[in-house]
């Protein structure tokens, strides 16, 4: 195994992750920007009021999203293992 190799199978692997977490975080971070705007309009303080819509619309994301992130992570496997085997013999 060379070091392009590796650096390849890395930069793979950070893009992948990227790619499965942006979705996510982005849905967080566009809560948290409604929440703050609600909570500055109507000078509400509650620290519930930030974390539980947050938390409930990223666990929908995540729940959503789980048959294309099971997909993707599944080719990347199958895409490593398969290298690494013939890689082997």
């Amino acid at each position: 195994m060379t070091e392009e190799l590796l650096v390849e199978i890395l930069k793979d692997a950070f893009t992948n992750a990227f790619i499965i977490l942006l979705p996510i975080l982005a849905v967080a971070m566009v809560v948290g920007i409604i929440v703050s705007i609600f909570q500055a309009a109507t000078s509400i303080q509650e620290m519930t009021l930030t974390f539980v819509p947050k938390i409930f619309l990223t666990v929908l994301t995540i729940v959503l999203l789980l048959p294309w992130i099971i997909d993707r992570l599944t080719t990347f496997t199958e895409k490593y293992f398969t290298m690494f085997i013939t890689l082997v013999r």
